[in-house]
């Protein structure tokens, strides 16, 4: 019996010692199993956060480049493609073909707009990172002039990124540096038009193929020089002189903050142009100029938002005052050239103001005013006006996002050969890649 029992015991202990070995090696398993699936997660996170990491040191490398002037070129997509539709409205009481501006005729792309309903200038930008030193940009412009449909290379330059100390150089075909709209494209403007000095002196706005040199103080006030070199083709400069070097220009910037609400910008700028039979007035019976041409605008731009909040309540006063020396000859329509010698002066104010999210309203006077001319050119659209040029403009518009705006302007004009009311209907829409505006 004893025996008996003694096996019965033996073969419980033996039972539950292999049932407890088998249920470690299947706890051991269980384990295993549970560190490799742990393992193949954690490779599986490791490698998505090391993409992660790969993309946002792509994303700091392209914002420490300089910002190109004419918008951004970083993008998810190489390259970067928007276009811009501009469409308007105008009524004139007198017949816009017919404008003109005593004393100083208008050359390059300066005048009103056609009347009535037209879709304007629609604008093409192509922008990328071309590598680690350099960007490029390009602007197509389509437009319809006398009925047919044109497309002209409005801006195609490379940038470079990467150069030391603050310093950036540009080349190819843009717009100058000087004063502070010039190099602004048509559908950042706060008005549907350029002020009286901007189409008087330079032609709406001076563009030409050049090379531009500038740098950036590692300052805490925001100071910048530049200096430009243009081929000379284009208004006020004409027949590319100098063996294509015929225009060049100099500029200083500085600008800073007041507190989180203000921030402020002041600069001078110089052009000096030569022009071989520059053309301006009417272009079947046009004035030929040929000499030097040299403009000096000042510039002061005052914004205030509080608490640094543009999106609800801001703003912006600006200012600039030009000065133009013109030297040389006058070729008048059937006539021989005449010496030409003559101190003109130009300047407009504004103010922007946005109430409350998505409306703004604006009022802008602008002004040219010129040295009694020479008698010999009595009679003649270089005589001198009676009044100084003078317009009043009123403006207001609806933006229902950063992409689209409309706009109503009213613009009392005393520079033309008769006063008259000018009221005019704007649309801006953006698709595609859109780089964000400069100060």
């Amino acid at each position: 019996m004893s025996i008996r029992l003694s096996g019965i015991a033996l073969c419980v202990i033996a039972s539950l010692f292999f049932n407890s070995a088998s249920a470690q090696g299947s706890e051991i398993e269980l384990l295993r199993i549970a560190i490799d699936e742990l393992r193949a997660d954690y490779e599986l996170r490791i490698a998505a956060l090391e993409q992660r990491l790969a993309a946002a040191e792509q994303v700091q490398t392209a914002a420490v480049k300089p910002e190109p002037r004419s918008g951004s070129t970083n993008s998810a997509f190489n390259p970067a493609i928007g276009v811009i539709f501009q469409g308007q409205a105008w009524n004139y009481a007198n017949d816009p073909e017919e404008y003109s501006v005593q004393g100083f005729p208008l050359g390059g792309e300066a005048g009103p707009f056609d009347e009535g309903l037209a879709i304007g200038e629609a604008e093409v930008n192509v922008s990328a990172s071309v590598d680690d030193k350099f960007a490029a940009w390009l602007t197509a412009s389509l437009a319809i002039e006398d009925g047919e449909s044109i497309v002209e290379i409005e801006e195609a330059w490379l940038e470079t990124t990467a150069l030391p100390a603050g310093f950036s150089a540009r080349f190819g075909r843009f717009f100058s540096g000087i004063g502070y709209l010039n190099s602004k494209h048509a559908h950042s403007w706060d008005f549907a038009d350029q002020p009286l000095p901007y189409q008087v002196f330079l032609g709406d706005q001076y563009l030409d193929d050049g090379v531009q040199v500038r740098w950036i103080a590692p300052t805490d006030l925001y100071v910048e020089a530049g200096a430009e070199v243009f081929r000379g083709s284009r208004y006020p400069a004409a027949g590319a002189d100098h063996s294509g070097f015929g225009s060049n220009s100099l500029f200083v910037n500085v600008g800073g903050d007041i507190g989180s609400d203000v921030s402020w910008l002041a600069g001078i700028s110089h052009l000096s142009a030569q022009s071989i039979d520059r053309e301006s007035g009417d272009e079947s019976d046009a004035l030929l100029f040929s000499g030097d041409s040299d403009t000096t605008i000042a510039q002061f731009v005052w914004k205030w938002a509080p608490n640094g909040n543009w999106k609800q309540r801001n703003l912006v006063i600006q200012s600039e005052i030009f000065r133009r020396s013109e030297q040389g000859d006058y070729s008048l329509p059937g006539e021989l050239p005449l010496a030409y010698d003559n101190d003109q002066r130009g300047w407009y104010l504004q103010a922007v103001y946005q109430p409350f999210p998505r409306w703004r309203f604006g009022t802008r006077i602008d002004s040219v005013s010129m040295d009694d001319a020479e008698s010999v050119f009595d009679g003649t659209p270089l005589a001198a006006p009676n009044d100084d040029p003078m317009r009043y403009s009123l403006m207001t518009d609806w933006s229902n996002s950063e992409f689209s705006r409309l706009r109503l302007q009213y613009t009392r004009d005393e520079a033309g050969p008769a006063d008259e009311n000018q009221w005019g209907l704007q649309y801006i829409l953006s698709i595609g890649a859109h780089g964000g505006h400069s100060f």
